[in-house]
């Protein structure tokens, strides 16, 4: 093929959801090496694959946020991940107060340790567990939805939420009209949108009138003129938006960090040995299988050209930040995972003025759990007669980790 030929993108006419979810990996690598920015039918949308257009597009003065047609349909509006201008602004600022580094050292060790011990507690003397179900999940559900206010509502339907709310907002196949192409896959997330509203709204009349030290009831006051709230219409698309990729994220990134360790022995016994390569084991970790994988995007505000494409204004883009974290031109075997690869940027936590709020807290939250865990069970073993599955194009972990240790 010449310079100025076009690659033969036809094979991205067979590509499904089914096979996104199940290993997106060796599609999008094909597209890093043939078209790093590609219109993909399934998806309905442009997609970018490698570590520079990723960074490009997220950066871009003529690209803003937007959601996804499945992710819209899902959190309503206005979600923070997918508006622009003073209402980014003023929904920013009503969540990052809670999560400046200097506010999250304040409270973060009191708020996760005990929790983590508490779910230790229940398993560390049975030499086998399943952790993403009883101690990855729970742990980052717990600690994200104490912070919210929300004590009242257990771990186990918190974690039916996120997966509910997951399964809908990935939903993404579209026709060949641009209409959903499985409607009835939004259902589960209509359902725990009720039940959330059902069990939420009683709190949110509680908070208006008497406002605590809860995310929610700061998200209702903090900025606001005496006397007056924010609409919980306004806020309850941030809400869910909280409730998805907030829960799972730090459940899953420790959870892919684990498999990862397991996959190096020699390197979990290095950081069992010394909990300060903790904090380097995540970020590897969350390079290798980013929790966040293919769940954000941007529009663009007028025509501009991208890696050689020509993106007409008003165009939308997926940012694929699982792929570009395994950029060949950026990382060393990047499939591999290697506590000690060089201390590289990756994009786990995406890039641009829609970065993720929540980056030092749930990097915290991480770290805390990995570190009782350690502390607690230090001859952790993968049990190997057990599989590890990977699910998730959207939103991405392992759906299990057994393990084994002698009590």
């Amino acid at each position: 093929m010449t310079t100025t030929e076009k690659p033969d993108l036809s094979w991205l006419d067979e590509v499904t959801m089914t096979e996104l979810e199940r290993n997106p990996y060796k599609a999008y690598e094909r597209l890093r090496a043939e078209a790093p920015l590609a219109y993909v039918p399934v998806l309905g949308s442009y997609v970018a694959s490698t570590a520079e257009v990723c960074r490009e597009v997220a950066t871009s003065p003529h690209f803003e946020g937007v959601i996804t047609p499945a992710g819209g349909r899902t959190f309503g509006h206005p979600a923070i991940i997918g508006v622009n201008g003073d209402v980014h602004a003023d929904l920013r600022s009503m969540v990052e107060p809670a999560l400046q580094p200097v506010e999250v050292d304040r409270w973060i060790d009191d708020l996760v340790r005990p929790i983590a011990r508490r779910y230790l507690e229940q398993f560390e003397n049975d030499g086998r567990a399943e952790l993403v179900s009883q101690f990855c999940e729970p742990v980052s559900v717990r600690s994200l939805g104490d912070l919210l206010g929300l004590q009242s509502v257990d771990s186990d339907k918190l974690r039916e939420w996120f997966a509910k709310l997951n399964r809908s907002f990935t939903n993404a196949a579209m026709t060949e009209d641009g209409e959903f192409a499985h409607p009835e896959g939004f259902r589960e997330g209509d359902e725990a949108k009720a039940e959330i509203r059902a069990i939420v709204d009683p709190l949110i009349d509680r908070w208006i009138v008497e406002p605590d030290d809860s995310a929610i009831s700061h998200w209702l006051h903090d900025g606001m003129p005496a006397g007056q709230t924010r609409d919980r219409e306004y806020i309850y698309p941030t809400i869910y938006v909280y409730l998805l990729g907030a829960m799972q994220e730090p459940g899953h990134g420790m959870a892919s960090t684990l498999v990862g360790l397991f996959s190096r022995p020699e390197q979990l016994e290095q950081v069992v040995d010394d909990p300060v390569l903790i904090p380097r084991a995540i970020s590897e970790g969350m390079r290798w299988t980013s929790p966040i994988w293919s769940a954000t995007a941007r529009i663009s505000t007028k025509p501009v050209t991208v890696a050689g494409v020509d993106v007409p204004a008003s165009t939308p883009v997926m940012l694929s930040y699982g792929s570009a974290n395994h950029d060949t031109g950026v990382y060393e075997a990047p499939s591999t995972y290697d506590l000690h690869r060089p201390p590289l940027p990756h994009l786990a936590f995406g890039a641009g003025s829609h970065a993720c709020a929540g980056i030092y807290f749930a990097n915290h939250v991480m770290r805390i759990a990995l570190e009782e865990l350690f502390e607690a069970i230090p001859n952790l073993e993968r049990d190997t007669g057990e599989g590890v599955e990977f699910w998730g194009w959207g939103f991405r972990g392992p759906t299990s980790l057994h393990v084994t240790w002698e009590v």
